[in-house]
């Protein structure tokens, strides 16, 4: 079973897709279709800002939203009949994307979420200001353990990310996320990486941008089809099966943890072997690597790269 996964911010990089949009016309429908739902121009931040610009919240999701719609469209163009995509996920902004190649939203309705999404985060940053670190070398919950200590001491701080085994992001205010960090290496963890956010996301630091983001998810357009691919949820791992369902869980995404181990592991004991990733840098085969390292990964971020993984679909044992 073939599954489709879509990176979050931080994965971005100028230039990207600048290959599909030359190539291919469906990444030229995704563009228009992304500048016409938010009225941002995808091309500008794409190929025009510089890597301190494009990282800018605002500015770096709807980018890996356009992005990864648009690779995974060409792809899809260009499988053959019995190589469809059966399940999909998303990590942090990258759920939008999912939900737009799954069918439970339109391209253009979801450009219009990430917008909002990115600068109500954004703003949030600047309101209530916070940071987030990757822990690494540490078991989960011995970290969970950790901040929660650290946060009844009035210092906010909880597991942003269980992106991998030995691999934890916290996130929160910025005496907490200091306090966890030392903490953390007290008791075994083996690198802090500070991460260049503008905000303390997944935390409750964000608790005002979620429940502004509600109100826009409540008036948002979500739908299925039998046949359409099964989305797991950053919020509880596990497949949505009712549209009307995503609302609140987007809204709840903001402030809580996104449970990317988890999601990948119930993909597999679900029946995936293969998982494709939609975007620049490969940062999410690598994590599938560390969490489930018998499922085949590829990735698609370019001409050449579609065209290495169209030829390593073709091969039985990476589809069986």
């Amino acid at each position: 079973m073939l599954a489709a996964m879509f990176p979050g911010q931080g994965s971005q990089t100028p230039g990207m897709g600048k290959d599909l949009l030359e190539t291919y016309s469906e990444a030229r429908d995704v563009f228009a279709s992304v500048r016409k739902g938010s009225g941002i121009d995808p091309e500008r931040l794409c190929f025009e800002l510089e890597e301190d610009e494009l990282r800018q919240t605002q500015n770096a999701q709807l980018a890996l939203f356009a992005v990864g719609v648009a690779a995974y469209r060409c792809l899809e163009a260009r499988l053959g009949e019995g190589r469809e995509f059966a399940a999909m996920a998303g990590h942090s902004v990258g759920e939008y994307a999912a939900l737009a190649c799954s069918g439970a939203l339109s391209v253009e309705e979801g450009a219009r979420l990430v917008k909002i999404r990115g600068d109500l985060m954004a703003e949030a940053g600047i309101q209530r200001p916070g940071t987030m670190r990757a822990v690494l070398g540490l078991d989960r919950d011995p970290l969970v353990a950790l901040c929660e200590a650290v946060s009844s001491e009035g210092a906010a701080v909880v597991i942003a990310n269980d992106n991998a085994p030995g691999q934890q992001v916290i996130s929160g205010s910025a005496e907490g996320v200091e306090r966890a960090a030392e903490r953390a290496q007290e008791v075994g963890a083996k690198k802090i990486v500070e991460i260049k956010v503008s905000g303390a996301f997944h935390s409750p630091l964000m608790d005002e941008a979620a429940a502004e983001m509600g109100k826009v998810l409540r008036t948002a357009k979500f739908q299925a089809a039998p046949g359409d691919p099964k989305v797991y949820a950053n919020v509880t791992s596990s497949v949505v099966d009712l549209p009307g369902a995503w609302p609140r869980l987007l809204e709840t995404q903001l402030r809580s943890a996104v449970r990317w181990r988890e999601s990948v592991l119930n993909m597999a004991r679900d029946g995936v072997r293969t998982l494709v990733e939609f975007g620049p840098r490969n940062v999410l085969c690598g994590l599938v690597k560390r969490i489930a390292p018998a499922l085949a990964t590829c990735s698609v971020a370019d001409s050449e790269s579609l065209e290495r993984t169209l030829e390593a679909l073709s091969r039985s044992e990476v589809t069986a």
